[in-house]
């Protein structure tokens, strides 16, 4: 499960990173440590000119079946995560999961412990990458649905994976990370064969390269903002692992 998650790059900064050729379409959007579900986030997908592009779009895939904004923006809600072992069968996820694949770029994401864990329940923890200013490329899917007016509103969200590794003893689920040499074959929307697609998200080793630090439940808070969410805060045993 990943609920909220942090992004405090420019537009110029993830263009350069994720070797983006057409540029920014959408607004810029403010540094954000503390990102929730339905709000505007930044994606990176294959244009129709089989270019990559950085576009802004909504956290939560929007189910096609809605019918006016209000049902809308609930299954939102309901679907800013997509598990990666079931998303080429739900009827939300399927069709976009087949050609339209999307990069959700993040500088880090947070997680609660659960009772399963070696840490007090709900300690939240910030997981980044181990290199400082590496942006992380979690795997996601997006999708356009227009209104009774024909306004289009386009939504996204993260595939998700079993957790592996330490990550395991702070929850059981984790987003499913994409390293640099698999970017072009999964933002590619002519690749269709779920086979194929799902074989992408297979790793190695799904966590290697990331830390993940205790922080102030400050973030559980929506109203609360800031750098100062993902300052690590000190464990005092015997919870503390690394």
């Amino acid at each position: 499960m990943c609920g909220r998650y942090a992004l405090s790059k420019l537009p110029s900064e993830l263009i350069e990173e994720f070797e983006i050729s057409a540029g920014h379409v959408g607004s810029v959007l403010p540094a954000d440590w503390n990102i929730t579900p339905t709000r505007e986030i930044y994606i990176i997908r294959e244009n129709s000119q089989a270019m990559r592009e950085l576009a802004n779009v909504s956290w939560g895939l929007i189910a096609p079946w809605s019918k006016d904004r209000t049902e809308a923006v609930r299954s939102q809600s309901q679907a800013i995560n997509a598990r990666g072992e079931s998303v080429h069968e739900k009827p939300t996820f399927r069709n976009a999961f087949k050609s339209r694949r999307c990069l959700i770029p993040a500088t880090g994401y947070y997680e609660w412990a659960t009772e399963l864990g070696k840490y007090e329940t709900k300690q939240p923890f910030y997981i980044h990458a181990d290199k400082p200013n590496r942006t992380l490329a979690l795997a996601g899917i997006y999708d356009r649905w227009v209104d009774t007016n024909g306004e289009i509103f386009e939504s996204a969200s993260i595939i998700t994976r079993e957790a592996v590794g330490f990550l395991a003893t702070v929850h059981h689920r984790m987003p499913t990370f994409l390293p640099k040499d698999r970017w072009n074959s999964w933002l590619d929307p002519k690749l269709t064969s779920v086979e194929a697609i799902r074989g992408l998200m297979e790793l190695s080793d799904p966590a290697a390269n990331l830390v993940a630090d205790p922080v102030s439940s400050a973030v559980n808070s929506i109203r609360n903002n800031g750098p100062e969410l993902i300052v690590p805060i000190e464990l005092g045993e015997p919870t503390t692992l690394f």
